[in-house]
């Protein structure tokens, strides 16, 4: 009798404890955009339907007219999405495109131009301020070259030149630039580099900035299909460097409208239109960014550092000194990605596995403050885990203590 007695107690404890579980407070949603190709042909409720399925948001297509490009914002409006503006009216007759539009419930903004040189940012500094005069809030959008670009790419001698003088110049609203570092066997040696620029412009800015995943093959040299480890790696290490919004590029395989072999693209979707296994790996992902969105979404960067033997990427860190509440953080020499984020009265430990293809034995511990914060946004203690763990190829653990101060640092 007795021994029953203990088993009800637990069973009484346990279900208490489950009631009164911690849960991550939401903040919104996080954007996530995708260069989505969708053929005009099948650009349809059901089409747009899937696409949210797969957790897309916000998406980029190029329409041929005004009117087709209102007849697709009707859709994504039932289907709860927004659009991005992309039509031939909206360059020529930019004023009475955003009068048009600027009101529409599936209006997401204006897409402007990708990867523009220097020597366009006055055209296109003058077309932005021409939709401006009607529509002072509409997110106006510009994708830039990554790093690498050469400089009869960018128009500069220097890439920081490149990158400032678009954000002083432009009028935007948010700093994008794409980078799809995760090639067959290795991670390209300047995306963290990258990633420490961009993150710092974006600051001195004042403005937030969002950064790719590559959802389909690139080139000869990139994963196809893009596997579950190469969608976390990017979309998570971009998170921790403070990204506010993520885009996919591409969403359709667009095989059929070009014979270059480097467009056989096997995205999400095939060039007949039928899912790929990356459709549900998208999904995947975009349902554990969107959990973990209050983590992210509004957050400060207090301080990014990287772990692992030998070099670790150009530009960045080495951690030396831990955060607060936390004792003991160790990799084993493996290569991983610590991040200190404050946002609002907690201060968040973001820890990626930047190997894609390895998992890495991470072992975490800290003080009774410290709690540890689960993929689908749940809070517990960090003592109710034990200290070491397996962290997946790619992935993402993460670990939270109350904010002392805004000075908090490594």
């Amino acid at each position: 009798m007795k021994g029953i007695f203990s088993v009800l107690s637990l069973v009484l404890l346990l279900g208490t404890s489950l009631q009164g579980q911690q849960r991550l407070t939401s903040k919104g949603v996080m954007p996530i955009n995708a260069y989505a190709f969708i053929p005009m042909d099948q650009f349809n409720l059901v089409r747009l339907m899937e696409l949210k399925e797969s957790g897309i948001n916000l998406v980029i297509d190029n329409f041929p007219s005004i009117e087709s490009m209102k007849k697709g914002l009707d859709i994504a409006a039932q289907a709860g999405v927004k659009l991005l503006i992309s039509c031939p009216e909206l360059r020529t007759n930019p004023e009475s495109t955003a009068r048009l539009f600027m009101h529409h419930k599936a209006m997401g903004g204006y897409y402007i131009y990708d990867e523009p040189q220097i020597r366009l940012f006055p055209e296109l500094k003058a077309w932005c301020e021409q939709i401006q005069t009607i529509d002072k809030k509409g997110l106006l959008y510009v994708n830039i070259w990554p790093i690498f670009a050469r400089p009869d790419n960018i128009g500069t001698k220097g890439y920081r030149e490149y990158v400032r003088t678009l954000v002083h110049e432009l009028p935007i609203q948010v700093l994008s630039f794409d980078f799809y570092p995760v090639l067959a066997n290795r991670i390209s040696k300047s995306w963290f580099e990258n990633l420490e620029l961009i993150a710092d412009e974006a600051q001195k800015a004042k403005i937030p900035f969002w950064a790719f995943a590559l959802t389909s093959n690139y080139d000869q040299d990139h994963i196809m299909p893009q596997t579950l480890a190469a969608l976390r790696l990017q979309s998570f290490s971009n998170l921790a460097y403070g990204a506010q919004g993520i885009c996919y590029y591409e969403y359709w395989d667009r095989t059929k409208e070009t014979a270059s072999q480097e467009d056989d693209r096997g995205g999400p979707l095939n060039s007949s239109g039928k899912r790929t296994v990356v459709f549900d790996r998208i999904k995947k992902v975009s349902d554990e960014i969107q959990a973990l969105a209050p983590v992210f979404l509004g957050s400060k960067v207090i301080s990014i550092r990287h772990t692992g033997k030998g070099m670790i990427p150009t530009g960045t860190i080495r951690l030396t000194t831990l955060p607060r509440a936390i004792q003991v953080l160790e990799t084993n020499g493996a290569p991983a990605l610590v991040s200190v984020l404050e946002n609002g009265p907690d201060t968040y430990v973001v820890i990626v596995n930047k190997d894609h293809l390895n998992a890495i034995n991470l072992i975490v511990s800290g003080d009774n403050t410290l709690k540890r914060v689960l993929k689908d946004g749940s809070i517990v203690p960090a003592e109710a885990y034990e200290n070491s763990m397996e962290l997946d190829p790619g992935d993402i653990s993460i670990f939270s203590y109350p904010t002392v101060s805004n000075k908090t640092k490594l």
